[in-house]
């Protein structure tokens, strides 16, 4: 049997303690973070193979975790809640989840969920460890910073996540529905209108109103696309 190894990120000690030994006695490798801060720089720096995420944390909650989460990694990323509303499930499921699970739960069934996403994930999770610098804008998405020209521009974290997806697809062009369903926690019930005017927002923070000269170019009746920058070399 493959070991992986998991991290639960769960305030309540009791429930932490419970999690722990029950998938330690499945075979698996488990550490444990009672907060979200201190789970998203765990997962980042010992890179799990599965994050078992609870929502009510305390600070930065459970959405804010998952968010950051797939700022940098497709880990897999298993929910707990004790709630069942289906609005919280299709957040978490839009917002990239990969389950969901509402408390309380047999042991049986979060074994079973944890071991049927590991079968699903092909291969190491892939984590976003370079810094994106194309001479002209720079993004550092563990840090969450951008910087173009040298100067930080202080980004929300919608227009952060929408930078993102379009500089690592850069050339190609995504549709409003790509960008909605990547760049926004919970698109239901918003079109394509709100992504061009969050793209309109983006260019004026980064300095790039005009739309013949900006890297991120609007393609008539398909979508967006960036376009790297053309460095002029010196002779």
């Amino acid at each position: 049997m493959i070991v992986s190894r998991l991290l639960v990120v769960e305030d309540d000690p009791d429930i932490a303690m419970a999690l722990r030994l029950l998938l330690t006695r499945a075979g698996h490798q488990v550490a444990h973070a009672k907060d979200g801060r201190t789970g998203l720089r765990d997962a980042y720096t010992e890179r799990p193979e599965l994050v078992i995420l609870d929502i009510g944390l305390p600070g930065m909650d459970g959405w804010q975790v998952l968010e950051r989460l797939r700022d940098v990694s497709d880990v897999p990323v298993l929910l707990l809640t004790a709630h069942g509303q289906e609005s919280d499930k299709v957040r978490g499921l839009r917002g990239g989840a990969d389950d969901y699970l509402t408390k309380p739960f047999t042991n049986a069934e979060l074994v079973a969920r944890v071991e049927a996403l590991l079968r699903r994930s092909a291969g190491p999770a892939s984590w976003a460890d370079e810094v994106y610098d194309d001479g002209v804008l720079r993004i550092d998405p563990a840090a969450r910073r951008t910087f173009v020209a040298g100067d930080e521009v202080r980004l929300t974290p919608t227009e952060f996540r929408l930078l993102n997806v379009l500089v690592r697809h850069a050339g190609a062009v995504l549709s409003p529905n790509q960008l909605l369903a990547q760049a926004w926690d919970d698109p239901t019930g918003i079109g394509p209108e709100r992504v061009k005017f969050a793209v309109l927002r983006l260019r004026r923070k980064l300095g790039w109103t005009d739309p013949d000269a900006s890297p991120i170019e609007s393609v008539r009746g398909f979508g967006y696309r960036y376009r790297r920058p053309v460095m002029d070399r010196a002779e």
